[in-house]
């Protein structure tokens, strides 16, 4: 049987920082995992910022209930919990997800959570466990599901890597060029072509 497994941010609703970004005019909280493959000196770099502009959890949450999924996206998830599973594992946190999820119809979501002081102001995070997109594709696999994966940063190659296939979607230049044995897609419909040959 098929178990599909995939990033969130970038695949079915926007990039919650790059939103916060535009919304607080903040360019450095623009940087995303599309970037840096360094995710803990990406995260410092982010409460870095956030503690310099005063930024409070609440006020992020404030952009993040203004987030749509993607168009399509709602569309795509329907079909694919019609034909099979699909587990989301994430890099974002429970502070952040829960109107995202809501609006997605509520996947399964696997994710990390964030240290917030007595000022509501972000001061450290926490991983669910380490590398967990592959170790979320891993526990699959033993329980003798074939895993389809997609992401599109390069916080995804692992999981990619430890799936029966992975995929590429959306993803930017650099990372695409990096790891050319991953097909891509660049629409859901190029998805959904990709992830019928799996259901044959």
């Amino acid at each position: 049987m098929i178990f599909f497994c995939s990033d969130v941010e970038g695949v079915w609703i926007p990039e919650v920082w790059i939103s916060v970004a535009v919304k607080t005019r903040i360019d450095e909280l623009k940087l995303t995992t599309r970037d840096l493959k360094d995710y803990d000196q990406l995260m410092r770099h982010r409460i870095k910022i956030l503690k310099e502009h005063k930024l409070t959890l609440t006020d992020i949450q404030q952009v993040i209930s203004t987030i749509q999924p993607l168009d399509g996206a709602v569309d795509m998830l329907n079909w694919i919990r019609s034909v099979s599973q699909i587990a989301m594992v994430s890099d974002t946190f429970t502070e952040f997800a829960t109107p995202l999820m809501a609006r997605l119809g509520w996947p399964t979501l696997y994710c990390n959570y964030l240290t917030v002081d007595e000022h509501n102001m972000i001061t450290g995070y926490h991983l669910r466990q380490p590398d967990q997109k592959k170790k979320v594709v891993k526990a699959l696999k033993s329980l003798n599901y074939t895993v389809v994966a997609f992401g599109d940063s390069y916080n995804d190659i692992n999981m990619l890597k430890e799936a029966h296939q992975g995929i590429l979607f959306r993803p930017p230049q650099k990372v695409k060029d990096d790891f050319p044995q991953f097909p891509v897609a660049h629409e859901y419909t190029e998805l959904k072509k990709l992830l019928e040959k799996h259901l044959e």
